[in-house]
């Protein structure tokens, strides 16, 4: 991604007002009582975002594998992919994932997420859900996970930012919707996401835009800096939000001169790490991930990109393309944990595969809260397109956990093996997820900020608890 110099000023004025507006309403005075505890397992977070909706049954819980054919009933189908053993003895992943079931000695396999009831299934709604712990819409904007970690334990180094984002790009469909959780909310614009695209040209993103000599951009900082001060902008924001935004362009700054600016450079990468990761923007995310993480980042999120209609927003044609997407996690994601592992650094760092939600080919939400159906799915299936899993199903979805003091060749939970393939033992909700991570890095269940006389805590109401069955 390049910009030119009427590029950068448009994008840094837009993004300068909207942060500023988006603070107005709120208070001058954020109060919090955020504590961080002693027991702390993990210094950093890693997601692996799979965004638009991994069908359990088709990824790390698969059923009975039924074959295509022509005149196959569809309900008849519950796994399109034969199953294949991993490391651990009974569990089975679906084909295609045999380089992560490796891995599963690492870590701990949750099958039993339950998304939640929202009516009309939208992906930028759960989405919105899952990262933030709101649901939508909110009075204030809520921050996103990573960024209440930013603001709880600050950066591991002050020249790296403490919440970076690889992948998802804002033009796109639902571009809108999508920036609306990509954010710190009422934290502060220092505590939002720094936003990598492409991973392939990282390195662009902590330099100066093309064209632009280094006087020339210290200047356009300079003016920056005077503009977020000035008296015309006193009508947008409060002096809390003013001055999140001055140290966040302070931090990007420094990053420009810092030699941990290499971090985002790949090419520096031996050919034959690069390659095992080389599967496309999200396997080389996940190896960014791994050069970031090095350096000292808090909270990394690398997602395979959420764009209608495509990767796992499988409406059609779900077999052929989960053959595609399997290819592009397996290799990256498991070479991942063993790179953590060899540096030592999986002990301390909690890494997290999810989705928004699952799917399934015949029933749209769950059982017993079944929502308007976005697929005609036919009861006899004639087209390959039609094989594989095209509704929307949120009653039973698969996570992945690893290290940072996560059991290591644990499964947690149990779906039906029958359809409805629904959460039958330990289901797991949003809130428990998050306290589960917030517990694993020291963070208080009871942190909260006081917005509007008001407090908002990291999970509704303060009552997200952590699922210690996890943990060893």
């Amino acid at each position: 991604m390049s910009w030119n110099r009427r590029d950068f000023l448009k994008n840094t004025s837009a993004a300068t007002l909207a942060a500023l507006a988006a603070g107005s309403p709120l208070s001058s005075l954020l109060s919090g009582c955020g504590r961080k505890g002693s027991n702390a397992t993990a210094d950093t977070v890693i997601l692996l975002w799979m965004a638009g909706g991994m069908a359990h049954t088709e990824t790390f819980d698969p059923k009975k594998y039924t074959p295509f054919s022509k005149g196959m009933e569809a309900n008849s189908v519950l796994s399109t992919f034969k199953s294949v053993p991993t490391v651990l003895d009974g569990v089975h992943f679906s084909e295609g994932l045999e380089s992560i079931g490796q891995v599963m000695d690492r870590g701990t396999l949750i099958r039993s997420y339950v998304a939640a009831d929202m009516g009309h299934i939208l992906h930028s709604r759960h989405q919105y859900h899952w990262h933030t712990c709101y649901k939508p819409p909110q009075s204030v904007a809520a921050p996103h996970m990573g960024s209440w970690i930013a603001k709880e334990l600050g950066p591991l180094n002050p020249v790296i930012p403490a919440f970076i984002d690889i992948g998802q790009r804002f033009t796109v469909g639902e571009s809108e919707e999508l920036k609306a959780f990509h954010t710190a909310g009422f934290l502060g614009n220092e505590y939002g996401p720094f936003l990598i695209p492409d991973p392939s040209s990282g390195l662009e993103s902590v330099k100066p835009p093309a064209g632009m000599s280094a006087s020339r951009f210290e200047k356009r900082n300079h003016i920056y800096n005077e503009l977020i001060s000035g008296s015309a902008f006193g009508e947008f924001g409060s002096d809390y939000q003013k001055e999140s935004l001055k140290r966040s362009m302070e931090q990007a700054y420094i990053l420009l001169n810092s030699p941990e600016a290499r971090a985002f450079d790949l090419s520096q990468e031996p050919k034959e790490v690069y390659d095992i990761y080389n599967t496309g923007r999200f396997g080389l995310g996940c190896l960014m991930a791994r050069r970031l993480a090095e350096q000292g980042a808090r909270f990394i999120s690398v997602t395979t990109e959420y764009e209608p209609f495509k990767g796992w927003d499988t409406h059609d044609n779900g077999h052929t393309r989960l053959s595609d997407m399997k290819k592009q996690i397996d290799g990256p994601v498991a070479q991942l944990i063993k790179d953590l592992e060899k540096t030592g650094r999986l002990d301390r760092t909690l890494v997290i595969l999810a989705s928004e939600f699952s799917r399934d080919m015949m029933v749209e939400g769950r059982p017993d809260a079944k929502v308007q159906e976005q697929v005609d799915q036919p009861d006899i299936i004639q087209d390959i397109k039609n094989y594989g899993m095209h509704r929307h199903f949120t009653d039973g979805c698969s996570i992945l956990m690893f290290g940072g003091g996560i059991k290591k060749g644990s499964v947690y939970g149990k779906t039906a093996d029958e359809r409805p393939c629904k959460t039958v033992e330990n289901p797991i909700v949003i809130d428990q997820v998050h306290q589960s991570i917030y517990h694993a890095l020291g963070i208080a269940p009871d942190t909260s900020y006081t917005i509007e006389k008001r407090p908002f805590y990291t999970t509704p109401d303060g009552l997200g608890k952590p699922v210690m069955e996890l943990f060893t």
